[in-house]
């Protein structure tokens, strides 16, 4: 998944990763505040103990995806995708969406006490 040339499945799993390792604390504040409770919420804080994985797992994949979206141009091939700008100037705009995402959502379990 991350030997793709233009880093997406980097991307993309950095992404996944960032949302599981928030979900403990993500979740029950998002079901809540659009009105639904219950004792069962609590039971949301499963994935808990696997949070460090997934902040690990998040960035990694995201150094691996600044790796491959920021890489020299003389490194591609011509014909290739990372090749022509308009496309590397798009990977690079939703890698900085992405990391912007990561950072919220891997931020958020410690603001998340705040609100509730």
């Amino acid at each position: 998944m991350f030997n793709d040339a233009s880093g997406r499945g980097a991307l993309m799993t950095g992404g996944a990763a960032a949302v599981l390792a928030s979900a403990c604390c993500l979740g029950p504040l998002v079901l809540i505040s659009v009105g639904l409770s219950g004792a069962w919420i609590a039971n949301l804080t499963a994935l808990e103990p696997y949070r460090p994985v997934f902040v690990a797992v998040a960035l990694v994949a995201l150094a691996l995806a600044f790796r491959r979206v920021y890489r020299p141009v003389e490194q591609c091939k011509p014909g290739e995708v990372c090749a022509v700008s308009a496309v590397r100037r798009g990977y690079r705009v939703i890698f900085w969406v992405v990391a912007a995402l990561v950072a919220v959502a891997l931020g958020f379990p410690y603001v998340a006490p705040l609100f509730y």
